[in-house]
Order: C-alpha cells, then sequence, then structure tokens
C-alpha cells in the first residue's frame, strides 16, 4: 500500500502487543497501525458528531425528561426493555 511516512513513538509494551498481533495475524505492523488509527479516528468522529448533535438539539430546546430517562435506563436488561424514549420536555429560549 502506498502512503506517506509517519513516525511516531510508542511505549515497549504497546510494541510488542503490535508485533504479536502481526505475527499472530501474518500481517505487518504499519497496516495494523493504519487500522487502529484509522477506527480510532472513527470512534473520536462519531463522538464528536454525536456531541454536535446533541448541541443542536440542546440549542432548540428538545430534552427528554429525568424521568422518562431514568425508566429507559432501567429497563435495561429486563426481559421488558424500553424503546428510547422520545423528545417530551421543549424549551424556548427567553
Amino acid at each position: 500500500m502506498a502512503g506517506n511516512v509517519v513516525s511516531f513513538r510508542v511505549s515497549d509494551p504497546l510494541l510488542r502487543r503490535l508485533d504479536k498481533l502481526a505475527q499472530v495475524t501474518r500481517r505487518d505492523t504499519s497496516s495494523l497501525a493504519q487500522e487502529a488509527i484509522a477506527d480510532y479516528l472513527a470512534r473520536q468522529e462519531a463522538q464528536m458528531a454525536a456531541i454536535d448533535a446533541a448541541a443542536d438539539a440542546a440549542d432548540k430546546g428538545d430534552f427528554v425528561s429525568h424521568e422518562a430517562m431514568s425508566e429507559w435506563l432501567g429497563s435495561w436488561g429486563s426481559d421488558e426493555e424500553r424503546q428510547p424514549p422520545e423528545i417530551d420536555v421543549r424549551k424556548t429560549r427567553r
């Protein structure tokens, strides 16, 4: 795979883990590191997008009440797990 060269330091334990995974999977460390960085960036980008969406919703005044959220979270892991609650509180800016 053609690409850019990036140089950075990693701890000895992390390098040993990377080398071991490369050996077990018969892949080169460069491709494993690239995949790990891509996965990390995707998770961070998704988290930032979720934060932005929540901030936009807050700016619009759309919220889920504490009670509705507590009921939903309380149902997790039960036989009667509920769907995520709908917006039930709307506030306007003054």
